[in-house]
């Protein structure tokens, strides 16, 4: 397996987020469209959006807190040549339980679900950074 392969978890990553950008777009538009919303007043308070425009927009948040840890990581393993096989199946792993989060998210929001993927999530960057500190160790 080539150490570049620890870049196709990141972009599926990158298009999740993009992916929930175009979510975001499509229920604001539908709100608006249905008067459910005033424009004006929600483009500077987004409590006044509906409640299905504000899961995506904080699923969208969630984005940007540890997919950025995810990010660095999987940068630094192949900059220390360290994505091999071990790193990559990890990468998925974090990818598939951010999917999973942002469907449970955006959807039901069951809480005790979306903290359970979080936290999988989580455990794995964590592994990820163990990899990496190891290799920097020996």
């Amino acid at each position: 397996m080539s150490s570049s392969h620890i870049f196709w978890p990141v972009l599926a990553q990158v298009l999740l987020t993009m992916m929930m950008f175009i979510v975001l777009g499509a229920r604001k538009a539908r709100a608006v469209k249905a008067g459910k919303v005033d424009r004006q007043k929600a483009a500077l308070d987004n409590r006044l959006w509906p409640e299905d425009v504000i899961k995506v927009s904080n699923n969208i948040a969630n984005q940007f807190e540890v997919p950025i840890l995810f990010y660095i990581l999987c940068f630094v393993l192949y900059t220390i040549n360290v994505a091999g096989t071990a790193a990559v199946v990890l990468a998925w792993l974090f990818v598939v339980t951010r999917y999973a989060h942002a469907w449970v998210h955006v959807g039901s929001n069951y809480v005790p679900v979306r903290m359970r993927l979080f936290m999988v999530g989580c455990v794995v960057v964590l592994a990820m950074l163990v990899l990496a500190s190891w290799k920097l160790a020996a």
